[in-house]
């Protein structure tokens, strides 16, 4: 069984990408998680200590995402995931990284990776 925790949209404007201007203006990119881990301890306890404490993922990727340059998305998808998976409960992640200002004439550019504990 496998049971999910979401962290949606998290927008930041961040310094990203490989062109010169790209490297002194920060871009909007929007951040989600998918957490794989299983609920059914902390829904039986109700308690913090037995859960996945997204809020601490949550802080942890923004202050990683601000505190670099990335010259790509893949870069910090590969960042975010290695953080979602410092919680041991977490045993697998899904993260997404848009960057809606990188294409003329497209809403978003994206990639998408799954990490899971080794």
């Amino acid at each position: 069984m496998s049971d999910r925790i979401r962290i949606k949209n998290i927008n930041v404007d961040i310094l990203i990408g490989i062109n010169p201007e790209e490297k002194i203006n920060k871009q909007s990119v929007i951040i989600n998680a998918l957490l794989v881990t299983d609920c059914r301890k902390a829904a039986g306890s109700d308690d913090i200590a037995d859960a996945v404490d997204y809020s601490v993922i949550h802080d942890r990727i923004i202050e990683h995402a601000y505190s670099t340059h990335y010259g790509l998305i893949e870069t910090l998808a590969e960042n975010v995931a290695s953080i979602c998976l410092e919680n041991k409960a977490v045993s697998e992640c899904t993260v997404s990284i848009d960057k809606p200002e990188a294409l003329e004439f497209a809403e978003s550019v994206s990639v998408e990776i799954t990490r899971s504990r080794k």
